[in-house]
This record gives structure tokens, C-alpha cells and sequence, in this order.
């Protein structure tokens, strides 16, 4: 998967979500998930998926049955969609967005030690 910068809306996520899932999948699955999880009809899910197939994320094949597959990981799209918010939101400052976060949602112990870890791991690799 080539490295690309893909900004999806939460509907597009929804789909990818479902390939990142499983893929491939035939186009009938994908119908019928989205139907259940959001109460798509099968022409929003189809128009969705020819949207993704024109940005590059999603490709068709067509021998028999038509299948469906990610040409996009899910940490490559959340790593791009996390440095745009970053850059947009809080003009580019990590300390910011950490900061915003904690005032809203207490951090338990574990995710502060994953932070520290974090940091630390940073402070090392920028001594070098």
C-alpha cells in the first residue's frame, strides 16, 4: 500500500471500517453490514463505495463476483486524519491536543504510563 494522504468523512470511515475488517468482500456483504450498523439502503453503501474507488482507497475487481478491497491501511489514513486535526485545531502543538484531551477525560493509570512510555521513547530518540 503506497503512502497517500486520504481525508474521509465518518460515513467513508464506516465503510472502510467494515474492508479493514475483512477483505476482500463482495459487495452484497458490505450492503448487508452497513444496513445492519447504520441503516444504509443498498444505493448510499454503492455510491460510498464508487466515492472511495475514486479517491484511490478502495479497488473492485470484477471477475464473477464483484469483491472489494482497502488499498489504504487504517493507520495510514488515522496517522494523516490525526496530523491534519493537529495542524488545523491546534496549529501543530502535541502539548495542546494532550492538553485539551485530559481536561475533558481523566487518563487512567495505564494510559499515563503508555504516555510517559511515549515520551520517554521521544526524549531518547532526539538525544541521538
Amino acid at each position: 500500500m503506497e503512502n497517500r494522504n486520504v481525508e474521509l468523512t465518518e460515513a467513508e470511515w464506516s465503510i472502510m471500517e467494515c474492508l479493514w475488517e475483512r477483505a476482500p468482500r463482495i459487495g452484497r456483504e458490505i450492503i448487508e453490514e452497513m444496513e445492519a450498523k447504520n441503516d444504509w439502503n443498498r444505493s448510499t453503501t454503492l455510491t460510498l463505495l464508487r466515492r472511495l474507488e475514486a479517491k484511490g482507497v478502495v479497488e473492485s475487481t470484477s471477475e464473477g463476483i464483484k469483491t472489494f478491497s482497502p488499498l489504504v491501511g487504517r493507520d495510514e489514513v488515522a496517522h494523516y486524519e490525526t496530523e491534519n486535526l493537529l495542524d488545523r485545531v491546534y496549529k501543530g502543538s502535541l502539548s495542546m491536543l494532550v492538553s485539551a484531551f485530559t481536561k475533558k477525560k481523566a487518563l487512567s493509570k495505564d494510559e499515563i504510563e503508555e504516555l510517559y512510555a511515549i515520551l520517554h521513547k521521544a526524549e531518547e530518540n532526539n538525544n541521538d
